[in-house]
């Protein structure tokens, strides 16, 4: 009798080995998935406990054209943010019927996607909004936020906070300290009084309150916009802020 091979096996044989062979492969997948994060991207998500960050993902309505509604939120409570004062830097009419409230970080890459929208919002609306800032550095997985931050509030006590402002998120492969300081040269700041604010941390306190603020109020991630009280998470397209703002402008 010749010997019997390994795959010289009834079909009864085979069919066990096929599935077992088939959960095996279908189970390392799945463990795959989950070790990779498994999400879609939409913002930078923050771990409210010590101010600790993960890089989760929040939505996928990243620079799409549907007008998407964002996702139910737990706990939202816009009177929990400070009152927008003349000390914040604001975009518009500061008498606007609707308020966005841009709480953000300067790293972030989502962040930076969702400039374009603030910006088209601010073009088409006039006078009908007003954009507020607050900062919310993640500093667990943005290394360069915080000191950007501070760049930020540094050059508005110069009067060139925008100017800062669209300077970092043009920039925002090279945050430096070095970087900032050469980015307050060009803007023609005060270059002396710039670096002794940057280099003192005298805007820490104030940034450090707005994040602290933000995340009482429901931000869990950045960007997180409050269209006067209805907050939204991640970076949606410019439709979706268009029908939140239209329907607080009927």
């Amino acid at each position: 009798m010749a010997e019997k091979k390994f795959l010289d096996m009834s079909p009864t044989q085979s069919l066990v080995l096929g599935l077992v062979s088939g959960v095996a492969v279908i189970s390392l997948i799945g463990f795959l998935v989950l070790l990779i994060g498994g999400q879609l991207p939409g913002g930078d998500k923050s771990d409210a406990k010590n101010n600790k960050v993960v890089n989760v993902n929040t939505n996928a309505n990243v620079n799409t054209n549907a007008a998407a509604q964002p996702e139910p939120t737990e706990t939202v409570d816009v009177t929990k943010l400070g009152p927008v004062t003349d000390q914040d830097h604001i975009l518009g009419n500061i008498n606007a019927k609707v308020t966005l409230i841009v709480i953000s970080d300067f790293q972030c890459p989502y962040c930076q996607r969702h400039e374009p929208t603030m910006e088209q919002i601010a073009k088409d609306y006039g006078d009908k909004v007003r954009i507020v800032w607050r900062n919310f550095p993640l500093s667990s997985i943005h290394p360069y936020a915080q000191k950007a931050s501070e760049a930020a509030e540094c050059a508005g006590d110069q009067n060139k906070f925008w100017e800062m402002h669209d300077k970092l998120f043009a920039n925002q492969s090279a945050l430096t300290v070095d970087n900032l300081k050469s980015y307050a040269k060009d803007l023609g700041l005060n270059t002396s009084k710039f670096n002794d604010c940057l280099d003192s941390g005298q805007m820490a306190s104030k940034i450090q309150k707005q994040a602290e603020e933000a995340q009482a109020a429901g931000v869990s991630g950045t960007p997180g916009t409050f269209v006067n009280d209805q907050l939204v998470k991640g970076a949606y397209p410019y439709e979706t802020f268009k029908t939140i703002i239209d329907s607080f402008l009927k």
